[in-house]
């Protein structure tokens, strides 16, 4: 009997290794090829696709088209699953491969019709190189027929992956409008409807659009609000119902500078770039250098490096020797709500969202000449959107084209036919010379259309649907400061603000601090630049640290003084271990909340069920001179004073915060762990984050400072770049080059990024060769 039992055992024990070597071995058949020759049908000629230590490809080819062919090749063999999510997120096509888990999710896409607009109007959205766009395409359809396994996501989704269209590029351009610009418009339908129920002067205080920490380039700082007295505004007078304070959200961020060579030793203009996105593991982006033969090119030849999109023929930001360049998101106003009458001309599209597992749901889209109508009201009237994702021309693949510019004109040329999301473009070239330029798809607005911003809806009679258009934009080129700067604030004066809009510029802070650190020096290099970039100081909360301290030291409240007596070294830096910087922030939160719930309470008791909660970006500049001048007229009700108010949010915190221990031990780093995974990690049990997600670091950095960082947030690209002097560049990435957490490209890279070690921006050493040849 006991020889039976080991029989079964080793029996057993058989089974569960051949089990899991057949797991190991269908995970690594997905694996990318880095060696040896493959066939790759359509090339002109061989090409050459090298890989440093990091996994940085280097493609070397004879064509563009070849390269672009290449380029689709290996970015679908490192990153197919997120590129097809990203076509799937735009197109609202994620329940086909989730199930029903994300039929919501696909609703609120779908409503936009994106694939049907896309298709209608491919032509123009593929731009003046098609057949660039259709090389890329087979590219990408070869690489992953070459995987002699489909994608290991797919296998644990047990789905096949969908072949690659050129409509699908397209729609991975339109998938960072769906992050960048927000697709619902919310912001501006929530303020459009308070304004329509609360007094002129509490709607004034909502929508202040600035702030005493404005740095724009153009025009003066719009400064704090002029706070209403009693006549105009009580509070107290007002019937409310307490609104919830909006969750904190993400930070909004993404910076970029640049000097001019009249302030480098040796003339070079440097441009400093990190675009802050939600962080996932595979990075968003995919580092590439691409050489080819172009006779449109200076000197006939292109040599561009930078980061890439997997899923989009282009170096997205990057420096090619002559031109370097770089982005941040503008929040220009680029879409519009317009009340349509219930006896509105409307065409009605079923769209049918396909399901994992069940039946397709269909979905009836109503939609008007204005666009679709995403909310319906009690009389028939609704609320029809027009955003230039919808349009024709909102993507189009000739920025591509800036990898041939030759100076500061060439590339500003190429912008005019920019079909991106609205964006701030910062360039330097290779002469030093430096330019700002709104590039990207913006509403070409006629008479009777003013960007509405945070005031109200289109008047359908006035204003009629609007066209887009990417030339012709506001510029700052050659700046008489030598120097550029761009944090998602405001950028413009008030006349070109009026023309553009606003769709919730963030707050000046992080603007004004990169600007203060630029004006100290008057000699760059790239270190000078990358130490901007990771500059952590807490200079905004610098206030709201000694307005803690003096309520402590003029108040009883034992919760005040044991906060203010724990922050009492302040640390002046978000530095991981810092435990004040960890208070000053929890208290200057509750503030804000308490006030904004006040703000908002009124709107809420009148708008019901149709009331939409607002970003408050600005809303510093409202709460700030309150605490300095504690008007009684706007003191929120329930509260008996200003400083009531100010130990009531120290009780908060000091209890919300005593949950977790020892007041003195709640550094900055527990709360802001990283949390940078696979994009199936959730799906997954817990076990599983091993394997896919980052490590879970306990990162400095915030928002309203140069180093934004949240838990999955934060720079998903550092870059600083000398056009000409590309070798001396620096350049970070978290979450490594590979899908595949198998690779040895998974996670590579991302150490430098934690600790903001400098990486070269050039791809160094190759590590592994493989050579692409034409099928015979």
């Amino acid at each position: 009997m006991r020889r039976r039992w080991r029989w079964i055992l080793a029996l057993l024990i058989a089974i569960v290794m051949a089990a899991v070597l057949t797991i190991w071995l269908l995970l690594r058949g997905s694996l990318a090829d880095l060696d040896g020759e493959h066939a790759l049908p359509g090339l002109a000629a061989p090409v050459n696709v090298e890989r440093d230590a990091l996994g940085v490809v280097t493609i070397t080819a004879g064509s563009q088209a070849d390269a672009m062919r290449a380029l689709g090749h290996v970015h679908a063999q490192e990153r197919y699953f997120e590129m097809d999510l990203m076509r799937r997120s735009a197109a609202g096509e994620l329940s086909a491969l989730f199930g029903p888990v994300a039929i919501d999710t696909d609703k609120r896409m779908r409503v936009h019709r994106l694939r049907a607009r896309t298709e209608a109007h491919l032509e123009q959205a593929l731009g003046a190189e098609p057949q660039v766009v259709q090389a890329y395409v087979a590219g990408v359809n070869e690489g992953l027929a070459d995987l002699s396994v489909r994608p290991w996501a797919y296998l644990l989704l047990r789905q096949s992956p969908q072949p690659w269209k050129a409509s699908d590029s397209v729609l991975a351009g339109l998938a960072m409008y769906a992050d960048l610009q927000d697709p619902g418009n919310q912001n501006e339908l929530a303020l459009a409807r308070i304004r329509e129920v609360v007094p002129p002067a509490l709607y004034a205080l909502l929508a202040h659009d600035g702030s005493a920490w404005d740095a724009p380039l153009q025009g003066e700082p719009r400064g704090d609000a002029v706070l209403p007295d009693a006549t105009q505004l009580d509070l107290h007078a007002l019937a409310g119902v307490p609104a919830a304070p909006a969750e904190e959200t993400d930070a909004v961020g993404s910076n970029n500078f640049a000097v001019a060579g009249t302030l480098t030793a040796d003339g070079r203009a440097i441009v400093a770039d990190d675009m802050h996105l939600g962080l996932r593991a595979p990075s968003l982006w995919f580092r590439v250098r691409l050489r080819y033969p172009d006779p449109k090119a200076p000197g006939g030849q292109v040599d561009v490096s930078g980061f890439s999109l997997p899923g989009v023929p282009a170096v997205i930001v990057g420096s090619n020797g002559h031109v370097a360049w770089g982005f941040t998101n503008s929040y220009i106003d680029t879409a519009d709500f317009r009340r349509e009458a219930a006896n509105a001309a409307v065409t009605v599209h079923e769209e049918h969202i396909a399901v994992a597992g069940q039946a397709d749901v269909v979905l009836p889209v109503r939609e008007t000449a204005w666009g679709p109508i995403l909310h319906t009201h009690a009389d028939g009237s609704g609320d029809a959107l027009r955003w230039v994702a919808h349009l024709p021309g909102a993507v189009r693949m000739d920025f591509a084209g800036m990898a041939r510019a030759g100076d500061l004109d060439q590339a500003l040329k190429t912008a005019d036919h920019a079909g991106i999301p609205a964006q701030n473009l910062v360039i330097g070239d290779r002469s030093g010379r430096i330019a700002w330029r709104l590039i990207g798809a913006r509403p070409d607005r006629g008479p009777g259309c003013v960007p509405q911003g945070f005031n109200t809806l289109q008047n359908s009679a006035d204003c009629a649907p609007w066209p887009i258009r990417s030339d012709a934009a506001p510029a700052l080129v050659d700046p008489p400061g030598q120097r550029l700067w761009t944090a998602n604030s405001r950028v413009v004066d008030d006349a070109t603000l009026a023309v553009v809009g606003n769709a919730g510029y963030d707050l000046g802070a992080r603007g004004q601090q990169i600007r203060n650190l630029l004006a100290i020096q008057d000699r760059f290099d790239e270190h000078d630049l990358l130490a901007i970039q990771l500059d952590d100081r807490a200079v905004f909360l610098q206030r709201w640290w000694g307005l803690l301290q003096r309520a402590a030291e003029h108040g009883n409240d034992p919760a005040l003084k044991r906060l203010a007596a724990a922050s009492g070294h302040w640390d002046a830096r978000a530095t991981a271990d810092s435990t004040s910087y960890r208070i000053v922030r929890g208290f200057r939160g509750k503030v804000l909340d308490a006030v904004e719930s006040a703000l908002l309470a009124p709107a809420k008791a009148r708008l019901g069920d149709d009331y939409l909660q607002p970003r408050l970006a600005q809303l510093e500049g409202v709460v700030w001179p309150m605490l300095e001048q504690r008007p009684a007229n706007l003191l929120p009700p329930g509260v008996d004073s200003w400083d009531a108010l100010l130990a009531n949010a120290a009780r908060e915190l000091d209890a919300d915060l005593g949950k977790q221990g020892l007041l003195q031990q709640r550094t900055w780093g527990e709360r802001n762990v990283a949390d940078i995974c696979h994009p199936i990690a959730r799906a997954l049990p817990a076990f599983s984050r091993r394997w896919l997600c980052m490590p879970a670091d306990q990162r400095p950095g915030d928002r309203d400072m140069p180093r934004v960082q949240g838990p999955s947030f934060g720079a998903s690209q550092r870059m600083v770049v000398s056009p000409g002097h590309e070798a001396d560049g620096i350049v970070h990435m978290p979450g490594g080059q590979s899908g595949h957490p198998l690779s040895p490209y998974w996670g590579a890279g991302h150490e430098d990024w934690v600790h903001g070690r400098p990486t070269p921006f050039l791809p160094g050493k190759a590590q592994h060769v493989m050579t692409l040849v034409p099928a015979r």
